[in-house]
């Protein structure tokens, strides 16, 4: 419904600095703005989102009396929050704000077009501005928020979040499915680039857990059921426990789990061919033989021989193996054939240089390592042969022990625990965040985070730095005590309302379900799940949803603008 009192609309047109300013004409799309209808200013910045810009967004809207803001700029998913808040300081409703993106929509797709770039951002504002004709004052929607957490998963990202989040006040329920917390620190025996035992980390973190009385430890149990959303998850737990519990935010560190490269390189043929993972148990329970040649294999099914990526961490862990190898056994030779050691950082490049120092042997190979997929055995020893790009020629070792560095894979119930929770994976098996830069350790389902392996491989460190990470992202809602969500949620004319159900099927946060009023069945949203995507109201065929801030007649206004 429009506004009963006058509108004036304040245009604010950004350069971008050379981003837009270099590749359409600005001051010909502010004088275009200028003769638009309830446009009663209008203004040119080189940085909008700067604090010059916001400012002088602050001063127009009492000075002009301006009670709609259009912003031409860049992206809102990083800044329309910046001028939203900009309009509140002004004691303008914040979705009074319409953000127009000529920048990725225009000038950067155009940028070989000078003119016709200016036309369409010209296009583009007055689309903005039709729609913002029509825009109400929303109000958003907050939600009581338990203070207690879920973490799914007792390895090292678990027990650290646990820690984080007990250390600063609130419940935590932590959830593993074998009988001990650690997780594949289990069967670690050093950890690089400190050498530091992996048995005395995780007899500390214990120690810890169980010190901790705001910790509650789950056993050989798994989350059976999830319902609700931020704020309001209950949970139930099948295994050794049965409870329900009440949490507030939920974390995901599942972990993930190495690779079997079963039919390849005789891994399951020959006992002295062994992964990286077994090279670590026996290190850690020294067993050790007497081995004289010991060969380190690469990638084997990475980087596109079973799985597309590279696991990051496995260059550093046969390095890490083949130093305490040199140390147990001086006299051995020691070769690592690569394809190129993935070593970031100058501390791992520093750890490498040790290495080389040590007597290990780095051989950098073109393309298979090696080049056939299968090992000769004669006398107990492996032939394992390679053709050298260096020397130019086909090399070969007879190994008494070959180690094969394989990938870390998603663990075998992710795809279970993405449907109970409703969060999404990506295209090699981890879960997927919201934002790789802004939203790192989020899902795009509010209230629930991750941490660690389960995200992409990631060494000890990493793992650790990101479960405190989502601890404490899962800490500020529950600090609040409450979280307020956008007012983007569905209106549902119950009269209209057939009660199908199609809008329950196809909510992807399941913040749609049908309850009986007067007699009849209806739809009815939760608008603390809902994230106003707008599908249920796409899919209504009976017109009895209108979406909050994208109404209709909002929509269409701006179509109308383009095509007629």
């Amino acid at each position: 419904m429009m506004m009963a009192e006058e509108l004036r609309i304040g245009v604010f047109v950004c350069d971008c600095g050379t981003n837009i300013a270099g590749f359409l004409d600005v001051p010909e799309v502010c004088e275009y703005a200028k003769t638009l209808p309830d446009v009663v200013y209008v203004k040119e910045n080189m940085y909008t989102c700067s604090n010059a810009g916001i400012q002088e967004i602050m001063d127009a809207i009492p000075k002009y009396r301006l009670n709609r803001v259009v912003v031409a700029s860049c992206t809102p998913r990083t800044h329309e929050p910046l001028f939203r808040k900009a309009c509140e300081d002004a004691g303008l409703n914040k979705f009074l704000f319409e953000f127009v993106n000529i920048r990725d929509q225009c000038s950067w797709v155009h940028q070989k077009e000078r003119e016709k770039a200016t036309e369409k951002a010209k296009d583009l504002v007055r689309m903005g501005v039709a729609r913002a004709r029509l825009l109400e004052p929303l109000e958003e929607i907050e939600i009581p928020v338990e203070k207690s957490s879920l973490i799914i998963g007792g390895g090292v990202a678990g027990m650290t979040a646990a820690l984080s989040l007990a250390e600063q006040g609130f419940e935590v329920h932590l959830v593993e499915r074998e009988c001990t917390l650690g997780g594949l620190l289990n069967g670690i025996n050093e950890l690089y680039p400190s050498d530091r035992d992996a048995g005395a980390l995780l007899d500390e973190m214990r120690e810890k857990i169980e010190g901790e009385k705001r910790v509650h430890v789950y056993l050989e149990s798994e989350v059976d059921h999830v319902d609700g959303y931020i704020g309001n998850f209950s949970v139930k737990l099948k295994g050794k426990s049965r409870d329900e519990l009440k949490v507030g935010t939920i974390i995901v560190a599942t972990g993930a789990q190495p690779y079997e490269p079963m039919y390849m390189y005789n891994y399951d043929e020959y006992e002295n061919v062994i992964t990286q993972y077994e090279l670590e148990r026996m290190l850690k329970e020294k067993k050790t033989g007497n081995w004289q040649k010991i060969v380190f294999i690469q990638c084997v099914g990475g980087r596109g021989e079973r799985v597309r990526y590279c696991s990051r961490i496995c260059c550093m862990n046969s390095i890490k193996n083949a130093r305490l190898l040199r140390k147990l056994l001086p006299d051995a030779e020691i070769y690592i054939i690569h394809r190129g050691m993935q070593t970031y950082g100058t501390v791992y490049e520093e750890y490498v240089r040790k290495a080389r120092e040590e007597g290990v042997r780095f051989v950098r190979v073109k393309d298979g390592i090696p080049t056939a997929s299968s090992l000769e055995k004669r006398n107990g020893k492996l032939a394992v042969g390679f053709y050298h790009p260096g020397l130019r020629r086909k090399l070969e070792i007879d190994a008494d022990l070959v180690v094969l560095a394989t990938p870390l894979i998603q663990r075998e119930d992710a795809k279970r625990i993405s449907q109970l929770l409703k969060v999404p994976l990506g295209q090699d098996g981890f879960f997927f965040e919201a934002h790789v830069k802004l939203r790192p350790v989020d899902f795009a389902t509010d209230g629930i985070f991750m941490a660690g392996s389960c995200r992409a491989p990631a060494d000890i460190n990493e793992c650790m730095m990101q479960a405190m990470a989502a601890a404490s992202r899962a800490a500020i809602p529950m600090a609040k005590g409450y979280v307020k969500t956008e007012p983007y949620t569905p209106t549902i004319d119950e009269e209209r309302c057939m009660g199908c159900g199609v809008c329950v099927e196809v909510c992807p946060y399941g913040a749609m379900h049908l309850v009986e009023k007067n007699g009849r069945r209806v739809a009815e949203n939760i608008p603390a799940a809902c994230k106003g995507c707008g599908a249920c109201g796409s899919s209504c065929v009976h017109r009895a949803i209108s979406m909050g801030h994208f109404r209709d007649e909002q929509i269409m206004a701006q179509i109308d603008e383009v095509v007629t």
